[in-house]
């Protein structure tokens, strides 16, 4: 069966503005223009939009899901199993925010009582969840199922009087007293070098830290402008600081 620009897009829920636009990006061509000008929509074309509307639902970028649909079926897979995956940790995240709500609404009606850790249920897993959204598929690809399973795991189980110490102000505190020194190899550099250790610990699995996989990660942070801007914001080239007094730190 074939369909018209406006029957098509009638049928998809979506404009005619948005089809035309997907053929200008080189996504989605109609199978032919006929006599009278009009752009024809076949079955391929039908199944295709298909796909990439399920795409856009799963929140990828027109670029993304233009590369996806170059790909072979079998990677195709892969990639669809990767977001599947992905949506499952949403969802048991948000069933743990959604029960910490309602139990937030009962205990604020005096109906029950939570205890101090059903209180940061719900914190921690809106932190997963972020972290899996901005980072989820690049970590997992980078570290492994395994270890990031692993460390939302830790998160999650993190007691009321780790979780305060992991999220307080006294690693960025101890970082800017450092810098303000000048000197990388200085004792409160050295200090700080201890609190971020200690920090990385709260989140990562138990064994896993080495000097040599911190040293990384601190190379990381000056490689990578979205880290590098996270600490540059507590203090400009505060990660370029960090990095050099960990090579001393993790000799």
């Amino acid at each position: 069966m074939e369909y018209t620009v406006n029957k098509l897009a009638k049928m998809a829920g979506i404009s005619t503005r948005t089809l035309r636009y997907y053929d200008e990006f080189g996504l989605l061509a109609p199978h032919h223009i006929n006599s009278s000008g009009y752009r024809i929509y076949g079955e391929c074309e039908v199944d295709r939009l298909q796909e990439i509307l399920f795409y856009r639902e799963l929140g990828m970028s027109l670029e993304d899901i233009k590369n996806t649909l170059s790909e072979p079926n079998l990677q195709r897979v892969g990639i669809l199993s990767e977001h599947l995956r992905a949506l499952m940790v949403k969802r048991r995240l948000i069933d743990v925010l959604i029960e910490n709500v309602e139990k937030s609404i009962l205990a604020t009606k005096g109906e029950i009582v939570m205890c101090d850790q059903e209180k940061f249920e719900g914190l921690k897993g809106k932190i997963i969840a972020e972290n899996e959204a901005n980072y989820g598929s690049e970590v997992r690809a980078k570290y492994g199922n395994e270890i990031v399973d692993a460390t939302n795991a830790k998160l999650q189980g993190m007691s009321n009087e780790d979780f305060d110490k992991a999220f307080s102000p006294k690693l960025n505190d101890a970082l800017k007293a450092a810098f303000q020194t000048g000197d990388p190899a200085s004792e409160l550099a050295m200090q700080a070098c201890e609190h971020h250790r200690e920090w990385l610990c709260f989140f990562w699995p138990d064994g896993l830290y080495t000097k040599e996989a911190h040293l990384g990660l601190a190379e990381m942070y000056v490689s990578d402008e979205r880290f590098k801007a996270y600490y540059d914001e507590i203090v400009p080239d505060l990660a370029v600081f960090l990095l050099e007094a960990l090579r001393i730190f993790c000799k």
